[in-house]
């Protein structure tokens, strides 16, 4: 359910993008946002980072889209976002303790399950990548594509990528895992 609520905007963007243009959905994208965080703040008395950074960058660009009547600044928005993922999460690596991918992802590695330290740089240097490669390619599509290609692209391959891409990073992570049996009853002697 939360994740339909965090693609709540977007879904609404490619619907209403479908039966007006791209200025009308920007706009409704931009309120998308704000109720997103509405919600958040409503249901958890917390608005998280990645949420917030998306709906300043949203609000930046789809303005300039809307007073400037040009579609590529809500077109590049998406690259701006995945580029400075890659930043952070590969900046990481070498800023800090602990990579902030491992702060992040840490909570879906079961209890007892030790990931080694080369394994989590390894795996926000392979996210860097990812993110920067995604940018690119959004940035490849939005300006040699259709305005139509880009929204399809942005809506259904990049972020059916991303779920995809988090869903191998965990399953990397988790390689080597064996669950536990909890602790066995013991066979009674006879009497």
């Amino acid at each position: 359910m939360q994740i339909l609520i965090e693609l709540a905007p977007l879904i609404l963007f490619f619907a209403v993008w479908k039966f007006t243009d791209i200025y009308i959905a920007t706009a409704v994208l931009m309120a998308g946002m704000l109720l997103l965080l509405l919600w958040d703040w409503v249901s958890t008395r917390t608005i998280p980072k990645m949420h917030l950074l998306s709906a300043v960058l949203v609000w930046i660009f789809g303005a300039a889209t809307l007073i400037l009547h040009d579609i590529r600044f809500i077109q590049v928005k998406p690259t701006v976002l995945y580029w400075f993922i890659a930043l952070i999460v590969g900046g990481s690596v070498w800023i800090g303790r602990t990579t902030v991918l491992e702060r992040l992802m840490r909570t879906a590695i079961p209890a007892g399950h030790e990931v080694a330290p080369a394994t989590w740089r390894n795996a926000s240097l392979v996210s860097a990548l990812f993110y920067l490669a995604l940018g690119a390619a959004n940035l490849w599509v939005a300006y040699t594509m259709s305005e139509k290609t880009w929204v399809v692209f942005k809506t259904w391959i990049c972020v059916p990528l991303g779920l995809l891409y988090t869903v191998g990073i965990v399953f990397w992570l988790l390689r080597g895992y064996e669950v536990k049996d909890g602790p066995k009853d013991e066979p009674q002697a006879p009497a």
